[in-house]
């Protein structure tokens, strides 16, 4: 559900399947970097297990995304200190219903609000699992990043999530033309076809007409994935970020940049629970540099270097 309406501000949203790979610690350091380089909204998206306040070391915010559903407050008005200079948040919903339970018409709104934010950057933070409204506040960002941890399991959800991601892309686009069910079809029919991919689904329906061909090109133009491996304990770990871009880029045929990497340090556990933010705690460390270097990737469209 990408938009193509004018916005203040970048917006980045991160995802990646299951929980427990760290999206919220990425996305609340990267919100600590970028305010030293603009104005910074954050926005807890894990609707029933927010805990994005915990990353910044403040308590829970007393108003949050539950008043702009049920109370019809506008989405700028729930913006309330970090604590950290140009770093506003909005707050989560605590133990009420999930993300399956925003019908279409408060997401549309939720999105139309989150466009008209006066920011320079609006970060997300998305609960885990893939539903449809998860999946479209991804397509909704310019910066759709997935963190993945070098374990196998991390990996696996990693691809699924990724697959119902592009699925999601192609089949709004194609069923905004009337292409949908065919895209269906095909990929139901994948074995006869000899198809055993998403690359090779996309190969086929683009030969199946010059119009057809047109319109995947233009739809996907532009999309691409920001991989961040996180909890990266030595060389053999971050080189696994390059393996994943590559299945990425010959299955899915998606443009994947390897965007980053941050070290394992087991003070961000102890950051967290002290209720200090790390970036500004740790300012000096290896696993804060990463974050860094990770900020600067982002904004410039650029991969990680391995040496």
């Amino acid at each position: 559900m990408e938009s193509d309406r004018e916005h203040s501000g970048r917006i980045l949203a991160v995802g990646g399947g299951k929980g427990g790979v760290g999206k919220s610690f990425i996305i609340s350091s990267l919100g600590m970097s970028l305010a030293r380089k603009g104005r910074v909204v954050m926005i807890d998206g894990d609707l029933g297990g927010a805990n994005l306040h915990n990353f910044l070391g403040v308590s829970p915010p007393k108003t949050a995304l539950a008043d702009f559903f049920e109370r019809k407050t506008p989405l700028a008005e729930l913006i309330v200190a970090s604590g950290i200079e140009n770093l506003g948040l909005i707050g989560g919903m605590i133990g009420t219903t999930g993300a399956e339970n925003i019908k279409h018409a408060q997401k549309k709104k939720l999105f139309n609000h989150i466009l008209r934010l006066e920011a320079d950057y609006i970060l997300i933070d998305l609960g885990a699992g893939a539903h449809f409204n998860t999946i479209d506040t991804v397509l909704l960002a310019d910066d759709k990043i997935i963190v993945v941890t070098p374990e196998i399991n991390s990996i696996e959800n990693m691809y699924n999530f990724l697959r119902n991601l592009f699925f999601r892309r192609l089949g709004g686009a194609l069923g905004v033309h009337g292409y949908r069910e065919l895209a269906i079809s095909v990929w139901k029919e994948r074995q006869e076809l000899g198809i055993r991919n998403f690359k090779q689904l996309i190969d086929h329906l683009k030969d199946i007409s010059p119009e057809l061909h047109r319109l995947i090109d233009r739809e996907l133009a532009g999309f691409k994935i920001n991989l961040v491996l996180n909890q990266a304990k030595g060389h053999r770990d971050i080189m696994i970020g390059n393996s994943v871009k590559s299945v990425c880029r010959k299955f899915f045929g998606i443009d994947t940049l390897y965007s980053g990497y941050v070290e394992y340090d087991e003070s961000v556990s102890h950051s967290i629970n002290r209720g200090v933010p790390y970036m500004n705690t740790f300012a000096a460390s290896r696993c804060a540099r990463c974050i860094e270097k990770l900020a600067d990737n982002l904004m410039a469209g650029r991969q990680v270097r391995i040496s």
